[in-house]
């Protein structure tokens, strides 16, 4: 067999500064994610642990260690040094996917692997007395709030839920800060590009957000009486005055 992976690369261009991922069929029948790297071709599962391993039996090394957790029945169950190494690297894995996912516009799948990353980190604070070590994995944290929120904004959107996406996405900003603070570092959360981003979103959402009926019929009547169109605007007050009714 042909190790060389040169024709693939031929018939799939990298472009710097672009993610360029697509979805293709193992031979194993599973789905697949591709993403496409200046050196190669970065490939993982769509479902379950990236790179389809079973660690230790378990679908991933979080659900193996908050099981061992869970038979503790003495002293506070605690994470070793390379406990914690291999959930960072299983993070990384998620953390590939969802960005993966975000691009080809799979949003359920991104809160999924968003949500499962925010689960290891929420359980290495629980289980680690190592303020660095958690650190470690929280300087990411920001970044991926601010997926989960983009993710959350697009299935509010896909339902023309204009107000729960930005409310949403208000509370990924709190979180953010909280993040921020609960670690020490509140300060920067001023430099945070994660938080500059999302901001950058809810003034596009506020600029660009439906107005309700009522709006409407209030700007109706202000155009109305700009107008000197009496008849008019005494309609339009009669259907607001029924709307409210």
């Amino acid at each position: 067999m042909n190790s060389d992976i040169g024709p693939l690369l031929g018939a799939w261009d990298f472009h710097p500064g672009e993610v360029i991922v697509r979805r293709v069929k193992g031979k194993d029948g599973m789905e697949k994610i591709q993403l496409r790297v200046d050196l190669g071709i970065l490939q993982m599962n769509a479902e379950g642990r990236p790179d389809g391993k079973l660690p230790m039996g378990h679908p991933t090394w979080l659900e193996y260690y908050q099981q061992k957790a869970a038979q503790v029945t003495d002293d506070p169950f605690q994470l070793k040094p390379e406990d914690f190494a291999k959930l960072q690297q299983e993070l990384i894995q998620f953390h590939h996917r969802y960005i993966c996912l975000f691009h080809l516009e799979d949003f359920p799948a991104v809160l999924r692997d968003t949500t499962r990353n925010l689960d290891v980190m929420q359980f290495v604070r629980q289980h680690c007395d190592n303020a660095d070590l958690i650190w470690t994995l929280e300087q990411f944290k920001p970044q991926l709030l601010m997926m989960r929120g983009r993710g959350l904004e697009s299935e509010r959107l896909a339902s023309d839920d204009w107000p729960g996406a930005i409310t949403d996405l208000e509370a990924e900003m709190e979180n953010i800060r909280t993040t921020y603070a609960e670690n020490n570092r509140a300060e920067l959360a001023e430099q945070s590009a994660e938080l500059k981003s999302l901001e950058a979103r809810l003034v596009f959402l506020r600029s660009k957000k439906p107005l309700t009926e009522r709006q409407k019929l209030e700007s109706a009547l202000e155009d109305a009486v700009q107008r000197e169109d009496y008849e008019e605007a005494a309609r339009v007050r009669d259907a607001i005055r029924n709307l409210q009714a």
